[in-house]
């Protein structure tokens, strides 16, 4: 019973944290996991078992959001995004990030990627570094994790949601996923399609390549709302292929970055 309380207690918090602190929501980062799942190579998966057991890259994926109930990992706060002026080429961004001193998304997939590749990794910090390069790699994607630091990343930017109240960051963390009405297996199985082109591209792309297409499209996204707009058919019919691009190239590179990180092992 007391197991069981302490669940249902987790279920509450997890539904009260606000949406800055749920990067694409439970639900697209199980796709993104998902999609990386059909894409890593088998030495990547048995390298991956080794550490995660029987936790699938999709349920592995939101730990990093979970673990924000125990204080002893308050310090992963600013991992999951980074926040940068508007108007930035592709180099002063990534000279930007490259020299930021403290902890962003940017810097921190970095770090964990070349802890996981060090063999000599504590084995339980190697699990904890492979859930959170998975759920990073998801958060890199969501656009508005490349936000503006003035809105905490359209956390700031008011609106409604087929008339409920929300932000930016929100719809875009949960709602517009939620209301394809999919499950995560569903909605992986739904935008899984590429070739062999695709996939070697979107894998060969550096890592400043993804956070600067996330900068840009969250920029066409602030110009595309005002504070209190009132979103609903129109703005998904607008959207949605752009989202689902952003999850599927999420998937697509998580598992490219997975193959490079175990393939020396």
């Amino acid at each position: 019973m007391r197991s069981l309380f302490k669940l249902v207690l987790l279920g509450i918090f997890m539904l009260s944290i606000p949406g800055k602190s749920m990067a694409w929501g439970m639900l697209g980062h199980r796709i993104v996991g998902q999609i990386a799942d059909s894409y890593i190579s088998g030495k990547t998966r048995k390298e991956v078992k080794k550490i995660l057991g029987n936790e699938s890259l999709a349920m592995a994926s939101n730990w990093a959001d979970f673990i924000k109930s125990d204080s002893t990992f308050n310090y992963l706060g600013n991992w999951h995004y980074a926040n940068f002026l508007d108007n930035l080429d592709y180099q002063t961004l990534k000279q930007e990030m490259e020299k930021e001193t403290g902890t962003n998304i940017y810097n921190r997939i970095r770090f964990v990627a070349a802890e996981l590749k060090n063999k000599n990794t504590d084995p339980a910090k190697k699990k904890m570094y492979l859930r959170l390069l998975i759920h990073f790699v998801g958060d890199l994607h969501q656009p508005m994790h490349m936000g503006r630091k003035a809105d905490a990343g359209g956390n700031g930017i008011k609106l409604s949601w087929f008339s409920q109240p929300t932000n930016l960051h929100r719809v875009w963390d949960e709602q517009l996923i939620e209301y394809q009405q999919l499950s995560y297996t569903e909605y992986a199985d739904a935008i899984n399609f590429t070739d062999k082109q695709q996939v070697k591209k979107l894998q060969s792309d550096d890592l400043t390549v993804w956070a600067y297409e996330s900068y840009k499209i969250s920029r066409q996204l602030y110009a595309t709302v005002k504070p209190e707009d009132k979103l609903s058919y129109r703005y998904n019919f607008d959207h949605i292929a752009t989202l689902n691009q952003q999850l599927l190239q999420g998937g697509v590179r998580l598992a490219g970055l997975l193959n490079e990180v175990f393939i020396s092992y």
